[in-house]
């Protein structure tokens, strides 16, 4: 049994390898092209890092362990944003627009879903230093931009904002415990549960609490709510950025879920969530989190997101890959030179080892490289 792996952990096999490392080339690429340095944070840190600002909600997803030098608890991490978000407060420490990317492995103590892996391979970009919505509309214009180079498309981009959950909470009187089980309610739409909730809170905050899970679809959701959610100044606000924000995307299929609050812990304004291809779920998430690096010593401005490349992948068709040719003769005059002249062509070469059991077919070869003639020539390679 040694060769079987945990749960929701699995190998990637060389076609879907290929594709996974095809698609982070192309899309690292495009950050980039897009302006955004690339960062590699450490794969483990110690525990009170990790869970810092943005990470206290993975403390249920992170793996510990003790580092045998320090004898300190570390932690695998879980979401490489709080990791971006130290290095752009903490290492360095610029007064302007920062644009980051990264790519990595995350691990997962638990899956996200029954269809989720538990490592992930997370990829991403943040804007840090800026405060207004054209950095919101940045990263979602590359997120929409991300998905079309994949060859998924984009379907549906829904925003939300936090800032309307949270000035009804405020609004509402509701002490910190029934918060949490409010919030439950709300991201699973149980209406029953929020009716139980909210017995003797204000009843235009009570019936505006209660018409949030409602409010979803096109722009017309924004004026619905106008009407359904009490008159306060931070919720018109938060309609007023997700207005302009829609007028400023009016080329994306933009709609609105304005009971959607993953991240609503740490995320601080406008929220998003793209759809795309055939999965059900969202392929990518983000959002503004303006406090994060506040715990690394320098809050900044902050937008961004992120998605599972694993995840993408899955969406995205095998790609034709051109086969490998198998090189015979290895020693005859001239067989060097050939090969290296066609691998930087750009052809897959594989050199012929004696005593090769299978077939050269199941290793990717589908031609030859021959001497005929005293020349050294490319055939298809026959039943082999």
């Amino acid at each position: 049994m040694r060769w079987v792996l945990p749960e929701y952990i699995q190998d990637a096999l060389p076609a879907e390898a290929a594709k996974l490392e095809d698609l982070r080339r192309r899309l690292l690429d495009t950050f980039r092209l897009n302006g955004y340095q690339l960062v590699a944070p450490p794969l483990l840190e110690y525990l009170e890092s990790l869970l810092t600002g943005a990470g206290q909600d993975l403390q249920l997803k992170t793996l510990k362990l003790v580092d045998q030098l320090s004898g300190r608890t570390m932690g695998v991490r879980a979401d490489i944003t709080p990791q971006v978000a130290r290095i752009d407060a903490h290492l360095l420490n610029r007064k302007g627009v920062t644009r980051l990317c990264y790519c990595g492995t995350v691990a997962h103590a638990v899956p996200s879903s029954l269809t989720a892996t538990r490592e992930p391979l997370q990829l991403g970009a943040e804007i840090y230093g800026h405060a207004g919505l054209e950095a919101d509309a940045e990263v979602i214009r590359l997120l929409a931009e991300v998905l079309s180079i994949a060859g998924v498309g984009t379907s549906r981009i829904d925003l939300g904002h936090v800032g309307l959950f949270k000035a009804l909470v405020r609004l509402s009187g509701l002490s910190a415990d029934r918060e949490e089980p409010l919030f439950d309610c709300l991201q699973s739409k149980d209406l029953p549960g929020l009716q139980d909730l909210l017995k003797g809170v204000p009843d235009a905050v009570r019936q505006g609490l209660l018409a949030l899970p409602t409010l979803y679809g096109d722009a017309g959701v924004l004026t619905t709510a106008r009407g359904l959610l009490p008159d306060d100044a931070e919720i018109r606000a938060a309609l007023d950025d997700l207005e302009a924000l829609a007028a400023a995307l009016a080329d994306l299929p933009i709609s609105f879920d304005l009971a959607d609050l993953r991240g609503y812990h740490y995320h601080s304004g406008v929220v998003f969530a793209a759809y795309g291809g055939r999965s059900p779920v969202a392929l990518a998430l983000g959002g503004r989190y303006d406090s994060v690096g506040r715990a690394f010593g320098r809050g900044r401005p902050a937008t961004g997101f992120s998605l599972d490349l694993r995840e993408l992948a899955a969406q995205v068709a095998d790609p034709v890959q051109a086969g490998a040719i198998l090189a015979s003769g290895a020693g005859g005059a001239g067989f060097r030179e050939a090969v290296a002249a066609l691998r930087e062509a750009g052809e897959n070469v594989v050199i012929e080892l004696p005593g090769h059991e299978g077939t050269w077919r199941e290793a990717g070869c589908d031609r030859r490289l021959v001497l005929r003639g005293g020349a050294w020539q490319v055939e298809p390679l026959q039943g082999e």
